[in-house]
């Protein structure tokens, strides 16, 4: 399928002689005369380039690029400014509201294809669909080095094994990298003003831990440990930030890969202001069932009570006392630290 480029121009000349060398090129082409029906095409088209002249009438190059870049069906599409100035300022205003390059017009034909080209294939790598997993990390590193042009980034990446209960990271300390996790079982915990624990978390194989503290350039706001044994690759902040920053298609699929539990947890606060001890209970059981079940296996897990109370946030006799409810009503079976679920679905369907 041909690339569909758009091309906004307020010069009649220049629009048609630009989209006549694209024709030809196989692609497919669509022409705007101003920035305002230029806007309208993008939303509706959908192009995967945009070329846009600055100075146009009604709403200029700057303006169409600011609103598209708002609009998230639009904001990572590659877009070039057209230019018949070429004074630092406008470079400068041009790249601060994300624009991918600029061509100074009079351009030529091999001017124009080697910049579409260009993008074009960068846009397409960053496009991939990359697994969660340490293999998938390096493809996606891979690919925004591409993008970027950044050397360094993981070339000496950090991985490491943890034992269980050890700790990756703790509260308040400096926030010096984030971590991507290949294995095992985390949590990520606060600590109150009582010296009592409070499970924020709960991160598996294809989670990142502390990228909000980075991006947010904030200590750790939470401290991490393992539940499990598990294998981390932690990523210098330096390196992440010129990774985020260098490229508008790069930070928009690094946050996509990122932003996995977010809505997670804006739900779990909500449940555990509203939900009764016993459903919360019920909820946090499904959730470890949700996290950490391998495939066609039956699920049990070892959790220890001042873990599950802390995830529940509730007393550790309140957990006791509602682990052996559900064990006299045949829902779970308990031998020492390790809880089988044995009819999930009616813990799941445990409103109160």
């Amino acid at each position: 399928m041909s690339k569909k480029i758009l091309i906004i121009e307020d010069n009649l000349e220049v629009r048609e002689n630009t989209a006549e060398i694209l024709e030809l090129a196989d692609f497919e082409v669509l022409t705007a005369e101003n920035g305002k029906v230029g806007v309208a095409l993008a939303k509706e088209q959908l192009p995967d380039l945009i070329l846009c002249d600055i100075m146009m009438p009604e709403l200029d190059g700057y303006g169409v690029l600011h609103i598209l870049s708002k609009n998230e069906a639009t904001a990572t599409i590659p877009f070039i400014f057209l230019t018949a100035k070429a004074e630092k300022s406008d470079f400068r205003k041009g790249m601060s509201l994300g624009a991918d390059d600029y061509l100074t017009k009079p351009f030529d034909e091999m001017e124009l294809m080697e910049a579409i080209e260009s993008r074009l294939k960068k846009s397409d790598a960053m496009k991939a669909h990359f697994e969660q997993d340490i293999n998938g990390l390096n493809q996606f590193i891979d690919a925004a080095k591409k993008v970027s042009s950044i050397e360094s980034v993981m070339a000496d990446k950090r991985v490491r094994t943890y034992k269980k209960k050890e700790t990756i990271y703790h509260e308040d300390d400096y926030c010096n990298h984030i971590y991507f996790i290949n294995s095992g079982k985390i949590k990520t915990f606060k600590i109150n003003d009582d010296g009592k624990e409070f499970i924020t978390g709960l991160h598996h194989s294809g989670d990142f831990l502390a990228f909000q503290d980075v991006l947010k350039n904030q200590d750790y706001s939470e401290s991490a440990a393992v539940l499990d044994e598990a294998e981390i690759c932690s990523i210098d902040k330096v390196e992440f930030l010129d990774l985020m920053y260098s490229n508008k298609e790069v930070a928009d699929k690094f946050i996509k890969m990122l932003s996995n539990n977010l809505i997670e947890k804006e739900r779990e606060l909500i449940d555990l202001a509203y939900n009764t001890v016993r459903k919360r209970v019920a909820d946090a059981l499904v959730k470890l069932k949700e996290k950490y079940q391998e495939e066609d296996s039956s699920f049990e897990i070892s959790i220890s009570r001042s873990d599950l109370a802390s995830m529940v946030g509730t007393a550790q006799e309140s957990v006791i006392r509602i682990l052996s409810e559900f064990k006299d009503e045949e829902l779970i079976e308990v031998k020492g630290s390790t809880i089988k679920l044995l009819k999930p679905e009616k813990i799941a369907a445990i409103r109160f």
